[in-house]
């Protein structure tokens, strides 16, 4: 009878243990990503952005792609664009952030094969401003693991802090506590 009562204490503790969720990736180092620019130049996640902040906004599919548009114009003019003083409310305080911002879409599996057509699309679609910003990922790894993805149809943003360690995840669409939260990490240091 205590063998039995053992034996199943053993099956419900193994199978609680298998369903536990990840503690995320907050506090690890962002996995080492070889990506490319819009130029084809070799960019690697994240060693050639130490020493900065850095967003990196992770799509794996197009039905990624409403909920990431959502985020554009915030992050934009957080990060990128510049307030014309003679046309900025007096309320409107602008920081200038020192930060690597960038948008990767990721080519893995059978979307590898289309990658080519893929990227020549975004491109097309994208704003010219927005190139430098524009990292392709196009390998074999999914990174599913290693960044606790869920699902392939939601955009992942990651805040690294100056040595590459993620500090904050976020997920989906945009909202203003999301990019807050980002903002306070950021300004903290």
């Amino acid at each position: 009878m205590n063998q039995k009562i053992i034996l199943s204490m053993i099956a419900i503790a193994s199978i609680c243990i298998a369903f536990t969720p990840k503690a995320g990736v907050v506090g690890t180092i962002f996995p080492a990503m070889e990506c490319e620019d819009y130029n084809g130049k070799t960019v690697n996640l994240p060693t050639d952005t130490k020493g900065k902040y850095t967003l990196i906004c992770v799509a794996f599919s197009t039905a990624a792609e409403d909920d990431l548009k959502t985020w554009v114009n915030p992050i934009y003019n957080k990060f990128i664009g510049k307030v014309d003083a003679s046309k900025a409310d007096v309320f409107d305080v602008h920081v200038d952030y020192d930060v690597n911002l960038y948008f990767v879409p990721m080519f893995t599996g059978f979307n590898k094969l289309a990658s080519k057509t893929s990227k020549d699309k975004i491109k097309a679609k994208t704003d010219k401003e927005l190139y430098p910003y524009l990292l392709f990922y196009d390998g074999g790894k999914t990174y599913k693991d290693e960044l606790d993805f869920k699902k392939r149809d939601t955009p992942y943003f990651f805040v690294l802090d100056k040595t590459g360690k993620v500090t904050y995840t976020t997920s989906g669409k945009y909202d203003d506590k999301k990019l807050e939260k980002i903002l306070d990490i950021i300004e903290e240091n």
